[in-house]
């Protein structure tokens, strides 16, 4: 039985590591590709530096901005509006914003009732 090989819009992760941020945006649906075309914010830009320096255990508010290749197998820590809930980044989650990896609401679990 093979091993499904992970790709990422045709392409490997060892491909993807190898692009720059740049080229990785232009694989990106329109919508953040837009985002990336006007600029990021000071905050954003902060957090990009932190984990290209190699920081492990980031945690953040930003919940915009975009996992990229060289985030994948760091730890990160993301504010749902209560706690930050720590999240391994997977190469599954590549083009996901933060804010999709760290849900704001709790499903609702009613108690059974008792008969």
């Amino acid at each position: 039985m093979e091993d499904k090989i992970f790709r990422y819009r045709g392409k490997t992760l060892e491909e993807l590591q190898e692009l720059s941020q740049d080229e990785f945006v232009a694989l990106l649906p329109s919508k953040i590709r837009r985002k990336f075309r006007r600029g990021l914010e000071e905050e954003e830009k902060k957090l990009l530096e932190k984990l290209n320096a190699g920081a492990d255990n980031v945690k953040t508010h930003i919940r915009e901005l975009v996992v990229f290749p060289n985030m994948v197998g760091r730890k990160i820590s993301i504010y749902n509006g209560k706690e930050f809930v720590p999240i391994t980044i997977q190469q599954e989650m590549l083009g996901m914003r933060f804010g999709e990896l760290a849900p704001t609401r709790a499903v609702a679990k009613h108690p059974e009732g008792k008969k």
